[in-house]
């Protein structure tokens, strides 16, 4: 019967296995394709500087520390993430040639000594996720209550952190059920060449009480069932942050590398102006890419997720949505409805119906709706002061500010619906090269009037 289970659950964990694949292979192709729908931007200058940036940011996770508690919580939790991955590989492997821990006829002596760290580290884990729930469901840190995290936000941070403690408590009680039957071999053939004598380890050892007085056959039964547990809660972890917030897991890194080297605070001129400008002054015809000189002209700014580049697209899948940008930005601490957080959000939303419009519908579908009007307002955009303070608060390098001021620029260059004060500024820029409303020859009258008085 056990050598029948045995063949059946290989055959099962290789379904479960391909299938797995399948989902997130598929679901990895589509966050692909949906990037690239953003402009085309060279971001492969300085790989050595771009690699540390990485490094330190991704890897390293320098910018967490800046507020050392949470730093230091989530480091366990990513830490614990990285680690037990190795025990996950060796289940993996057992589950595709019926073995049971493949690893402990290797590794011998130093076998119990990683699977005690392992558990020590499964421990952190829990104690860092309680934390983690805590701080997110009570009014203790105020940046998880805003209007953008109600609702699916706020509830998809849970799911992740409770099923995070609910796969260590199982890990927990398949090495406790384990340890007992190590001992067991007396009672079945099975057991005695399944179990190999690896010992009790740090953690699972306060739970072997529990199952003590089980029967082999039960024990096996809860050990597997545990086993199933954790395997299927590690596959349809893997799927489930391809939808969640905790893409970032695996997108910080490239969002990293990619990181704009530039010193924060410089903008970037728009390439369609800049071309424009050449074109009247006749340095160009505005056709260097090959293309008809008409299909060269686009719209200025962004209105749509199309409209900005790849690099914006990969930040809003990257998000965390930890809020820290929005909790430095003075426009929201003074009451105005920016969110740096919420624009991140909203440029992903919008970016997931256009791409699931266009599996739908073909690649020229049109739904009639954009990311400025439908999900970003005008008051929320112009309540930014381009401080760059939501820049440099982000753990991994991800650009709000980029994205907003794309939509402003649409919002001035295509609607030309700026406010009226902005308007007189623009005017006096344009005529006067300055924001104020004197030529550029009376600049310096009030340094000659200072000059005279001092005279007299």
């Amino acid at each position: 019967m056990e050598q029948f289970l045995q063949i059946f659950q290989q055959l099962c964990f290789g379904c479960l296995l391909i299938a797995a694949g399948i989902l997130i292979y598929n679901r990895v192709k589509f966050i692909r394709r949906n990037i690239l729908l953003g402009k085309p931007e060279d971001r492969n200058d300085q790989p050595g500087k771009r690699f540390k940036t990485m490094a330190m940011m991704a890897l390293g996770q320098k910018q967490m520390f800046d507020r050392p508690f949470a730093g230091f919580m989530h480091f366990t939790i990513y830490i614990g993430f990285l680690l037990i991955n190795l025990e996950v590989l060796e289940i993996v492997l057992d589950g595709l040639f019926g073995t049971h821990r493949l690893f402990y006829s290797f590794l011998g002596g130093l076998y119990p000594f990683l699977i005690h760290f392992f558990e020590l580290l499964a421990l952190g884990v829990v104690f860092a996720c309680a934390v983690f729930i805590l701080r997110r469901n009570s009014k203790l840190v105020p940046r998880f209550q805003k209007p953008e995290m109600k609702g699916w936000p706020a509830l998809d941070g849970n799911i992740i952190l409770i099923w995070e403690i609910v796969l260590m408590f199982a890990l927990f009680t398949m090495n406790a059920t384990d340890s007992i039957l190590q001992t067991r071999g007396d009672e079945s053939p099975f057991v005695a060449a399944h179990y190999p004598e690896a010992g009790k380890f740090a953690i699972s050892q306060i739970f072997i009480p529990i199952y003590e007085g089980l029967s082999a056959k039960t024990l096996i039964y809860v050990e597997r069932f545990s086993w199933w547990i954790h395997i299927i809660g590690i596959f349809s972890f893997a799927i489930y942050i391809t939808y969640s917030k905790h893409l970032h897991i695996a997108l910080a890194f490239p969002n990293t590398y990619f990181s704009d080297l530039k010193a924060k605070g410089e903008m970037n001129n728009m390439e369609s102006v800049t071309n424009e400008v050449k074109i009247m002054l006749g340095m160009t015809n505005g056709n260097e890419g090959g293309l008809p000189v008409e299909d060269t002209v686009g719209t200025f700014g962004a209105k749509d997720v199309t409209d900005l580049t790849w690099k914006n697209l990969l930040d809003a899948y990257s998000c965390t949505e930890c809020g820290r940008c929005t909790s430095v930005c003075p426009a929201n601490q003074t009451g105005k409805k920016l969110s740096p957080r919420k624009i991140m959000m909203d440029t992903r939303d919008r970016l997931e119906e256009v791409g699931q419009g266009i599996d739908d519908n073909g690649k020229d579908y049109d739904d009639g709706k954009s990311l400025y009007g439908d999900y970003t307002t005008k008051e929320e955009l112009m309540a930014c002061t381009t401080c760059n303070a939501c820049v440099e608060a982000c753990p991994i390098n991800i650009n709000p500010l980029d994205i907003i001021l794309q939509q402003r620029r649409f919002i001035a260059m295509e609607e030309s619906s700026t406010p009226a004060a902005w308007n007189a500024m623009f005017s006096n820029i344009e005529n006067n090269a300055a924001p104020w409303a004197f030529p550029p020859t009376d600049r310096f009258k009030w340094a000659d009037e200072l000059k005279n008085k001092g005279e007299e």
